[in-house]
Protein backbone atom coordinates (compact mmCIF):
# COMPACT_ATOMS: atom_id res chain seq x y z
CA UNK A 1 0.00 0.00 0.00
CA UNK A 2 1.43 3.35 -1.06
CA UNK A 3 1.88 5.92 1.69
CA UNK A 4 -0.26 9.04 1.26
CA UNK A 5 1.64 12.18 2.14
CA UNK A 6 -0.44 15.27 2.78
CA UNK A 7 0.84 18.57 1.37
CA UNK A 8 2.31 20.86 4.00
CA UNK A 9 0.42 24.12 4.45
CA UNK A 10 2.68 26.82 5.89
CA UNK A 11 1.76 30.06 7.66
CA UNK A 12 4.38 32.81 7.86
CA UNK A 13 3.47 35.42 10.46
CA UNK A 14 5.38 38.60 9.70
CA UNK A 15 6.06 39.99 6.22
CA UNK A 16 9.11 42.17 6.90
CA UNK A 17 12.76 42.13 5.86
CA UNK A 18 13.66 38.64 7.11
CA UNK A 19 10.50 37.02 5.73
CA UNK A 20 10.22 38.58 2.29
CA UNK A 21 12.93 41.22 1.98
CA UNK A 22 10.35 43.99 2.20
CA UNK A 23 12.09 47.37 2.13
CA UNK A 24 15.19 45.91 0.46
CA UNK A 25 16.20 44.79 -3.01
CA UNK A 26 16.28 41.16 -1.84
CA UNK A 27 13.80 38.55 -0.67
CA UNK A 28 14.81 37.86 2.91
CA UNK A 29 15.48 34.31 4.05
CA UNK A 30 12.14 32.62 4.82
CA UNK A 31 10.57 33.10 1.40
CA UNK A 32 13.60 31.82 -0.57
CA UNK A 33 13.80 28.81 1.77
CA UNK A 34 10.17 27.88 1.04
CA UNK A 35 10.81 28.23 -2.70
CA UNK A 36 13.87 25.99 -2.54
CA UNK A 37 12.02 23.40 -0.48
CA UNK A 38 9.39 23.18 -3.19
CA UNK A 39 12.03 23.07 -5.92
CA UNK A 40 13.50 20.02 -4.16
CA UNK A 41 10.23 18.15 -4.74
CA UNK A 42 8.47 18.72 -1.43
CA UNK A 43 4.72 18.25 -1.11
CA UNK A 44 3.99 21.91 -0.45
CA UNK A 45 0.41 23.07 -0.07
CA UNK A 46 -0.61 26.69 0.41
CA UNK A 47 1.74 29.32 1.78
CA UNK A 48 -0.05 32.02 3.76
CA UNK A 49 1.77 35.27 4.51
CA UNK A 50 0.24 37.26 7.37
CA UNK A 51 1.13 40.82 8.32
CA UNK A 52 -0.66 43.65 10.08
CA UNK A 53 -1.53 45.94 7.15
CA UNK A 54 -2.94 45.56 3.66
CA UNK A 55 -0.29 47.75 1.99
CA UNK A 56 2.49 45.62 3.49
CA UNK A 57 0.68 42.49 2.31
CA UNK A 58 0.64 43.88 -1.21
CA UNK A 59 4.39 44.42 -1.05
CA UNK A 60 4.83 40.83 0.17
CA UNK A 61 2.69 39.61 -2.72
CA UNK A 62 4.89 41.50 -5.16
CA UNK A 63 7.98 39.88 -3.63
CA UNK A 64 6.50 36.39 -4.07
CA UNK A 65 5.61 37.05 -7.70
CA UNK A 66 9.02 38.53 -8.48
CA UNK A 67 10.83 35.65 -6.80
CA UNK A 68 8.74 33.13 -8.73
CA UNK A 69 9.79 34.77 -12.00
CA UNK A 70 13.45 34.63 -11.05
CA UNK A 71 13.45 31.07 -9.72
CA UNK A 72 10.88 29.42 -11.98
CA UNK A 73 9.16 28.05 -8.86
CA UNK A 74 5.50 29.03 -8.51
CA UNK A 75 3.94 29.03 -5.05
CA UNK A 76 0.28 28.57 -4.19
CA UNK A 77 0.03 31.49 -1.79
CA UNK A 78 -2.22 34.03 -0.17
CA UNK A 79 -1.62 37.21 1.83
CA UNK A 80 -3.49 38.86 4.69
CA UNK A 81 -4.81 41.40 5.57
CA UNK A 82 -6.34 42.60 2.33
CA UNK A 83 -6.82 46.05 0.82
CA UNK A 84 -6.22 48.94 3.18
CA UNK A 85 -7.04 46.96 6.32
CA UNK A 86 -4.84 47.35 9.40
CA UNK A 87 -5.19 44.68 12.09
CA UNK A 88 -2.47 43.50 14.49
CA UNK A 89 -4.48 40.35 15.21
CA UNK A 90 -4.96 39.20 11.63
CA UNK A 91 -2.83 36.13 12.32
CA UNK A 92 -5.33 34.90 14.93
CA UNK A 93 -8.13 34.90 12.37
CA UNK A 94 -5.95 33.16 9.81
CA UNK A 95 -4.71 30.31 12.00
CA UNK A 96 -8.28 29.51 13.01
CA UNK A 97 -9.77 29.54 9.52
CA UNK A 98 -7.35 28.28 6.84
CA UNK A 99 -7.53 24.62 5.91
CA UNK A 100 -5.29 22.14 7.73
CA UNK A 101 -2.30 24.33 8.56
CA UNK A 102 0.70 22.20 9.45
CA UNK A 103 3.12 24.74 10.85
CA UNK A 104 3.78 28.40 11.47
CA UNK A 105 6.94 30.44 11.10
CA UNK A 106 6.89 33.39 13.48
CA UNK A 107 8.88 36.39 12.23
CA UNK A 108 7.72 39.27 14.42
CA UNK A 109 9.51 41.71 16.77
CA UNK A 110 11.10 40.14 19.86
CA UNK A 111 8.57 41.47 22.37
CA UNK A 112 5.72 39.81 20.43
CA UNK A 113 7.28 36.34 20.26
CA UNK A 114 5.53 35.01 23.33
CA UNK A 115 2.00 36.10 22.44
CA UNK A 116 2.09 35.07 18.78
CA UNK A 117 3.88 31.77 19.41
CA UNK A 118 1.50 30.91 22.26
CA UNK A 119 -1.49 31.43 19.98
CA UNK A 120 0.05 29.20 17.30
CA UNK A 121 0.76 26.40 19.77
CA UNK A 122 -2.74 26.64 21.20
CA UNK A 123 -4.05 26.29 17.63
CA UNK A 124 -2.13 23.01 17.30
CA UNK A 125 0.64 24.22 14.99
CA UNK A 126 4.26 23.16 14.98
CA UNK A 127 6.27 26.38 15.26
CA UNK A 128 9.56 27.82 14.11
CA UNK A 129 10.28 31.25 15.65
CA UNK A 130 13.15 33.56 14.77
CA UNK A 131 15.65 34.25 17.53
CA UNK A 132 15.50 34.88 20.42
CA UNK A 133 12.85 32.56 21.82
CA UNK A 134 11.55 35.21 24.24
CA UNK A 135 13.10 38.08 26.23
CA UNK A 136 12.36 36.34 29.57
CA UNK A 137 12.71 32.86 31.02
CA UNK A 138 9.18 32.97 32.43
CA UNK A 139 7.69 33.44 28.96
CA UNK A 140 10.04 30.87 27.46
CA UNK A 141 9.13 28.20 30.03
CA UNK A 142 5.44 28.72 29.35
CA UNK A 143 6.03 28.07 25.66
CA UNK A 144 8.17 25.00 26.37
CA UNK A 145 5.41 23.54 28.53
CA UNK A 146 2.66 24.45 26.07
CA UNK A 147 4.47 22.72 23.20
CA UNK A 148 4.96 19.57 25.30
CA UNK A 149 1.35 19.54 26.49
CA UNK A 150 0.10 19.72 22.91
CA UNK A 151 2.62 17.26 21.48
CA UNK A 152 4.08 19.84 19.11
CA UNK A 153 7.51 20.44 17.68
CA UNK A 154 8.78 23.92 18.50
CA UNK A 155 12.18 25.28 17.48
CA UNK A 156 14.09 28.55 17.14
CA UNK A 157 15.65 29.53 13.81
CA UNK A 158 19.24 29.63 15.05
CA UNK A 159 20.68 29.29 11.55
CA UNK A 160 24.30 29.67 12.64
CA UNK A 161 24.15 26.07 13.85
CA UNK A 162 24.25 25.11 10.15
CA UNK A 163 27.24 27.33 9.29
CA UNK A 164 30.18 25.12 8.26
CA UNK A 165 32.63 27.37 10.12
CA UNK A 166 30.76 26.76 13.37
CA UNK A 167 30.48 23.03 12.64
CA UNK A 168 34.27 22.95 12.34
CA UNK A 169 34.52 24.66 15.73
CA UNK A 170 32.14 22.12 17.23
CA UNK A 171 34.15 19.21 15.84
CA UNK A 172 37.42 20.68 17.14
CA UNK A 173 35.97 20.97 20.64
CA UNK A 174 34.14 17.64 20.68
CA UNK A 175 37.28 15.86 19.40
CA UNK A 176 39.37 17.50 22.17
CA UNK A 177 41.70 19.20 19.72
CA UNK A 178 41.63 22.40 21.80
CA UNK A 179 41.99 20.78 25.22
CA UNK A 180 40.34 22.38 28.26
CA UNK A 181 38.59 25.55 27.14
CA UNK A 182 39.84 28.75 28.78
CA UNK A 183 38.03 31.57 27.04
CA UNK A 184 36.08 32.57 23.95
CA UNK A 185 35.84 35.98 22.31
CA UNK A 186 33.15 37.24 19.92
CA UNK A 187 32.80 40.51 18.04
CA UNK A 188 29.53 41.01 16.18
CA UNK A 189 28.12 44.23 14.73
CA UNK A 190 25.78 45.65 12.09
CA UNK A 191 25.16 48.92 10.27
CA UNK A 192 23.43 51.97 11.76
CA UNK A 193 20.42 51.59 9.47
CA UNK A 194 19.26 48.50 11.36
CA UNK A 195 18.20 50.28 14.60
CA UNK A 196 17.42 53.66 13.00
CA UNK A 197 15.45 52.55 9.93
CA UNK A 198 14.74 48.83 9.56
CA UNK A 199 13.71 48.16 13.19
CA UNK A 200 13.18 51.71 14.43
CA UNK A 201 9.57 51.04 15.52
CA UNK A 202 10.77 48.49 18.08
CA UNK A 203 14.46 49.24 18.60
CA UNK A 204 13.76 50.42 22.15
CA UNK A 205 11.99 47.14 22.96
CA UNK A 206 15.04 45.00 22.30
CA UNK A 207 18.84 45.37 22.55
CA UNK A 208 21.80 44.64 20.33
CA UNK A 209 22.73 41.71 22.58
CA UNK A 210 19.21 40.27 22.41
CA UNK A 211 18.73 40.83 18.69
CA UNK A 212 22.22 39.92 17.45
CA UNK A 213 24.56 38.67 20.18
CA UNK A 214 22.14 35.87 21.11
CA UNK A 215 23.41 33.92 18.09
CA UNK A 216 26.80 33.45 19.71
CA UNK A 217 25.33 32.58 23.07
CA UNK A 218 23.52 29.75 21.34
CA UNK A 219 26.58 28.77 19.31
CA UNK A 220 28.72 28.36 22.42
CA UNK A 221 26.01 26.18 23.94
CA UNK A 222 25.79 24.21 20.67
CA UNK A 223 29.52 23.57 20.27
CA UNK A 224 30.32 22.85 23.94
CA UNK A 225 27.09 21.61 25.62
CA UNK A 226 28.16 23.81 28.54
CA UNK A 227 25.76 25.45 31.00
CA UNK A 228 25.84 29.22 31.65
CA UNK A 229 26.51 30.04 35.31
CA UNK A 230 26.71 33.82 35.66
CA UNK A 231 26.76 36.93 33.50
CA UNK A 232 28.09 40.48 33.64
CA UNK A 233 27.21 43.16 31.08
CA UNK A 234 27.97 46.80 30.45
CA UNK A 235 26.92 49.13 27.65
CA UNK A 236 26.96 52.63 26.19
CA UNK A 237 24.14 54.92 25.05
CA UNK A 238 25.68 57.65 22.89
CA UNK A 239 24.89 57.86 19.18
CA UNK A 240 21.44 56.24 19.21
CA UNK A 241 20.44 58.51 22.08
CA UNK A 242 21.29 61.46 19.83
CA UNK A 243 18.95 59.98 17.21
CA UNK A 244 16.08 59.98 19.70
CA UNK A 245 16.30 56.30 20.61
CA UNK A 246 16.69 55.06 24.18
CA UNK A 247 18.84 52.08 23.25
CA UNK A 248 22.39 50.89 23.73
CA UNK A 249 24.82 51.56 20.90
CA UNK A 250 27.00 48.75 22.18
CA UNK A 251 26.84 46.04 24.85
CA UNK A 252 29.77 44.01 26.16
CA UNK A 253 28.86 40.80 27.95
CA UNK A 254 30.96 38.24 29.86
CA UNK A 255 29.47 34.78 30.45
CA UNK A 256 30.93 32.10 32.69
CA UNK A 257 30.16 28.60 31.40
CA UNK A 258 30.36 25.21 33.14
CA UNK A 259 31.48 22.29 30.99
CA UNK A 260 29.97 18.81 31.42
CA UNK A 261 33.26 17.71 33.05
CA UNK A 262 32.96 20.45 35.70
CA UNK A 263 35.60 22.81 34.30
CA UNK A 264 34.79 26.45 33.60
CA UNK A 265 35.59 28.95 30.86
CA UNK A 266 34.43 32.45 29.95
CA UNK A 267 32.95 33.93 26.80
CA UNK A 268 33.19 37.66 26.03
CA UNK A 269 30.72 39.08 23.50
CA UNK A 270 31.26 42.56 22.03
CA UNK A 271 28.23 43.82 20.08
CA UNK A 272 27.14 47.04 18.40
CA UNK A 273 24.70 48.14 15.71
CA UNK A 274 26.19 51.50 14.79
CA UNK A 275 28.74 50.43 12.18
CA UNK A 276 29.07 52.86 9.23
CA UNK A 277 26.71 52.39 6.30
CA UNK A 278 29.84 52.12 4.17
CA UNK A 279 30.83 48.89 5.92
CA UNK A 280 31.60 46.22 3.30
CA UNK A 281 29.11 43.78 4.88
CA UNK A 282 25.86 44.11 6.75
CA UNK A 283 27.35 42.00 9.56
CA UNK A 284 30.92 42.03 10.87
CA UNK A 285 31.45 38.90 12.94
CA UNK A 286 34.41 37.08 14.43
CA UNK A 287 34.83 34.32 17.00
CA UNK A 288 37.87 32.75 18.61
CA UNK A 289 38.12 30.02 21.23
CA UNK A 290 41.29 29.30 23.21
CA UNK A 291 42.06 26.11 25.09
CA UNK A 292 45.02 24.41 26.75
CA UNK A 293 45.97 22.59 23.52
CA UNK A 294 45.32 25.29 20.95
CA UNK A 295 43.00 27.90 19.51
CA UNK A 296 40.29 28.19 16.86
CA UNK A 297 39.74 31.49 15.07
CA UNK A 298 36.99 32.23 12.57
CA UNK A 299 36.48 35.56 10.81
CA UNK A 300 32.97 35.05 9.53
CA UNK A 301 32.94 38.30 7.58
CA UNK A 302 36.09 37.39 5.63
CA UNK A 303 34.60 34.66 3.45
CA UNK A 304 37.20 35.25 0.74
CA UNK A 305 35.15 37.36 -1.69
CA UNK A 306 35.54 41.07 -2.44
CA UNK A 307 33.55 43.00 -5.04
CA UNK A 308 34.38 46.59 -5.90
CA UNK A 309 32.72 48.33 -8.87
CA UNK A 310 32.05 51.85 -10.14
CA UNK A 311 28.52 51.57 -8.75
CA UNK A 312 29.31 50.34 -5.22
CA UNK A 313 31.72 50.61 -2.34
CA UNK A 314 33.70 47.51 -1.49
CA UNK A 315 31.40 44.55 -0.79
CA UNK A 316 32.29 41.37 1.09
CA UNK A 317 29.32 39.04 0.57
CA UNK A 318 28.78 35.86 2.56
CA UNK A 319 28.34 33.06 -0.01
CA UNK A 320 27.48 30.55 2.72
CA UNK A 321 24.44 32.18 4.37
CA UNK A 322 21.58 32.96 1.98
CA UNK A 323 22.71 33.69 -1.55
CA UNK A 324 21.12 33.59 -5.01
CA UNK A 325 22.98 31.72 -7.77
CA UNK A 326 22.17 31.23 -11.43
CA UNK A 327 21.60 27.59 -12.40
CA UNK A 328 21.96 25.64 -15.65
CA UNK A 329 18.27 26.15 -16.48
CA UNK A 330 18.71 29.90 -16.55
CA UNK A 331 16.83 30.46 -13.29
CA UNK A 332 17.98 31.68 -9.89
CA UNK A 333 18.27 29.31 -6.94
CA UNK A 334 19.08 30.06 -3.31
CA UNK A 335 21.65 28.24 -1.20
CA UNK A 336 23.20 28.55 2.22
CA UNK A 337 22.87 27.72 5.88
CA UNK A 338 20.02 30.21 6.26
CA UNK A 339 18.04 28.18 3.73
CA UNK A 340 19.06 24.85 5.27
CA UNK A 341 17.96 25.93 8.74
CA UNK A 342 14.38 26.54 7.54
CA UNK A 343 14.08 23.56 5.20
CA UNK A 344 15.38 21.26 7.95
CA UNK A 345 12.41 22.37 10.07
CA UNK A 346 10.04 21.36 7.27
CA UNK A 347 11.77 18.00 6.86
CA UNK A 348 11.54 17.38 10.60
CA UNK A 349 7.79 17.98 10.52
CA UNK A 350 7.40 15.53 7.64
CA UNK A 351 9.39 12.94 9.60
CA UNK A 352 7.20 13.52 12.66
CA UNK A 353 4.02 13.17 10.61
CA UNK A 354 5.29 9.92 9.08
CA UNK A 355 6.19 8.58 12.51
CA UNK A 356 9.86 8.27 11.55
CA UNK A 357 11.07 10.35 14.47
CA UNK A 358 9.77 11.33 17.89
CA UNK A 359 9.68 14.97 18.95
CA UNK A 360 11.66 14.03 22.06
CA UNK A 361 14.50 12.78 19.86
CA UNK A 362 14.84 16.19 18.24
CA UNK A 363 15.79 17.65 21.62
CA UNK A 364 19.18 15.98 21.17
CA UNK A 365 20.28 17.81 18.03
CA UNK A 366 17.95 20.71 17.16
CA UNK A 367 17.55 24.25 18.59
CA UNK A 368 14.27 23.37 20.28
CA UNK A 369 12.50 25.70 22.69
CA UNK A 370 14.13 23.89 25.61
CA UNK A 371 17.58 24.50 24.11
CA UNK A 372 16.74 28.10 23.26
CA UNK A 373 15.67 28.73 26.85
CA UNK A 374 19.37 28.64 27.75
CA UNK A 375 20.24 31.67 25.63
CA UNK A 376 17.12 33.44 26.89
CA UNK A 377 18.29 32.93 30.48
CA UNK A 378 21.63 34.53 29.62
CA UNK A 379 19.86 37.50 28.01
CA UNK A 380 17.71 37.99 31.07
CA UNK A 381 20.74 37.88 33.37
CA UNK A 382 22.59 40.35 31.13
CA UNK A 383 19.64 42.76 31.22
CA UNK A 384 19.61 42.50 35.02
CA UNK A 385 23.35 43.22 35.13
CA UNK A 386 22.91 46.35 33.02
CA UNK A 387 20.25 47.57 35.43
CA UNK A 388 22.38 46.77 38.50
CA UNK A 389 25.47 48.83 37.78
CA UNK A 390 27.11 46.05 35.74
CA UNK A 391 27.29 43.56 38.60
CA UNK A 392 27.52 39.80 38.11
CA UNK A 393 24.17 38.04 37.93
CA UNK A 394 23.47 34.34 38.32
CA UNK A 395 21.76 32.59 35.43
CA UNK A 396 18.47 31.54 37.00
CA UNK A 397 15.45 29.43 36.16
CA UNK A 398 17.15 26.58 34.35
CA UNK A 399 17.39 22.90 35.07
CA UNK A 400 19.78 21.71 32.40
CA UNK A 401 21.54 18.38 32.10
CA UNK A 402 25.24 18.98 31.48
Amino acid sequence: MNEVIQPLNIIVIGTGMYSTGRGTSGFGTILPAIVEWKRAGAMLGEVTLVGTSGPNSQQAEQKVCELSKQTGVVLNFNVYPKGDEHDNKTYKKVISTIEKPACAIVVVPDHLHYEVTRDCLEAGLHVLVVKPLTPTVEEGKKLVNLAKQNGLYAAVEFHKRWDRANLMLRDAIQNDRLGDLLYGWVEYSQRKSIPTKVFRAWTEKTSILQYLGVHYIDIVRFVTKATPIRVMATGQKNWLHQQGLDAYDSIQCVIEWLMPDGKRFTETILTNWIDPETSSSMSDQKIKVVGTKGRFESDQKERGIRINTDDNNLEQPNPDYCMAYGNSEGDIEWRGYGIESVTTFFEDIISINKGNIDIKDLELFRPTFSEALISTAVLEAAAASLEANNSWKEVAGLEIEG
